[in-house]
């Protein structure tokens, strides 16, 4: 499969090139899988801190009397901002990269833990998750395109690697929070403000590294502010723009559905089967693991048989599982849980790829949007059924959620030139 993105800017080099050509693509390789799993460790601290978010909801209602339209509305505002911000990050890095962009959306985050710790109204509550959401649409796109500028050519593994981090992550938030943050209160959120500071010292090495990656790349024409890159699917601008809104479509189905789970799934818990908070977040959390574990086979899969199959095995396998879920006793509604999970996320790597290839020179934009507008699409789907929740009940919401997940037939409409594997030349 061709490919001419910066991610591999050595791919097309004259023969008269090729010994120092290939003597930096050994040094560079060298180095790749050190930079992945340092990004996927930062994903995995970034996304546990931005986790407590969703952890903490019971006791923020309980301590501030929240309806649950209100508990939505604090996850617009966290999902929100990085809606908003993402795609703009994106489309500036990707004409002027920032190589310690990424430390500075982590600090971002470290002030945003820092003002939740000590937020004692609405309103402060609301900017604290503003602010977090601030830091993940500084952080997921510049390391989305490291990730991607690392793979060497592997890039479904790469970004279901980095991706796996976040998973981790936000699998481990809920367990922090009833371990941590339940029993001790709202003001131990500021002992997570180290991860914070631990992740801006890795972030600043990979800075370094990213800096001088992009020193080996071929120097852009004069007047030029980067180098062309050439796509080789050979679709039209017009049916490409077409394929991102499907894309987005598809990510936004998952995502509500997601977000009725991560947002509301301990409410639910605890309403239909009557337990404790901290047994809930055990469940949070056995459904976050599951995410982490179709994340990383979605990616490798994706790679040996090609974006579009594992789409459709996302659709076809989550849907009826979601519309058995609600009708489930707590044991099977565990297990069934974890299955959708498993399920869905296997999607979200093979979908973002796809979307790399269709916008060669574009990754900056591409995991904005997809880290950032599809999230935020969901997270505004989260204020939504939070108010749904008010007006009817919580059970509702886990009745009507899972026929969004019928948007997954778009798949049918997408192009298959940029999902194929790997291997095909």
């Amino acid at each position: 499969m061709t490919d001419n993105t910066m991610a591999a800017p050595s791919a097309a080099a004259p023969s008269s090139l090729a010994s120092p050509s290939l003597a930096e693509r050994a040094s560079a390789d060298s180095t790749t899988f050190a930079v992945i799993l340092s990004l996927s460790f930062c994903h995995l601290l970034n996304d546990m801190m931005q986790s407590l978010v969703p952890a903490i909801y019971p006791i923020l209602k309980d301590n501030y009397a929240l309806s649950f339209g209100q508990v939505g509305f604090i996850t617009l505002a966290f999902q929100f901002t990085a809606s908003m911000l993402q795609p703009v990050v994106g489309l500036y890095t990707d004409r002027k990269p920032q190589p310690y962009s990424l430390m500075v959306g982590m600090g971002f985050t470290l002030v945003g833990l820092l003002m939740m710790s000590h937020a004692h109204s609405y309103p402060m509550i609301l900017i604290s998750a503003a602010l977090i959401g601030m830091g993940s649409s500084v952080f997921h796109p510049e390391a989305s395109r490291v990730a991607r500028m690392a793979a060497g050519g592997r890039y479904g593994l790469a970004q279901s690697l980095f991706q796996v981090g976040g998973n981790l992550g936000q699998a481990s938030g809920p367990l922090l929070a009833a371990f941590i943050v339940v029993p001790r209160g709202q003001q131990s959120i500021v002992w997570f403000c180290a991860a914070a500071l631990i992740a801006m010292t890795v972030l600043f090495q990979i800075g370094h590294w990213y800096r001088n990656r992009r020193a080996l790349a071929p120097t852009a024409p004069r007047g030029k502010g980067k180098t062309p890159t050439v796509a080789s699917h050979g679709l039209s601008k017009r049916r490409v723009i077409v394929t991102v809104a499907l894309l987005v479509m598809l990510l936004f189905s998952k995502n509500v559905y997601q977000a009725s789970l991560g947002s509301y799934y301990t409410f639910y818990l605890m309403t239909k089967f009557h337990l404790s908070v901290q047994t809930a977040q055990f469940y949070l959390f056995a459904f976050m693991i599951g995410i982490v574990m179709g994340t990383l086979m979605g990616g490798w899969i994706g790679d040996k048989i090609g974006r579009i199959p594992v789409i459709w095995f996302s659709i076809l396998g989550a849907l009826p599982i979601a519309l058995i879920l609600p009708h489930a006793n707590l044991f099977w509604t565990g297990v069934l849980a974890v299955t959708v999970a498993m399920v869905m996320a296997s999607a979200f790597p093979a979908i973002l790829v796809y979307a790399q290839e269709l916008m060669p020179g574009r990754v900056g934009l591409v995991g904005g949007m997809f880290f950032g507008f599809s999230f935020g699409l969901g997270g505004l789907g989260a204020a939504v059924l939070g108010e749904i929740a008010d007006l009817t009940s919580i059970d509702t919401v886990y009745q009507v959620t899972p026929f969004l997940l019928c948007l997954g037939l778009l798949t049918a409409f997408l192009p298959r030139q940029p999902g194929k594997p790997m291997d095909a030349r």
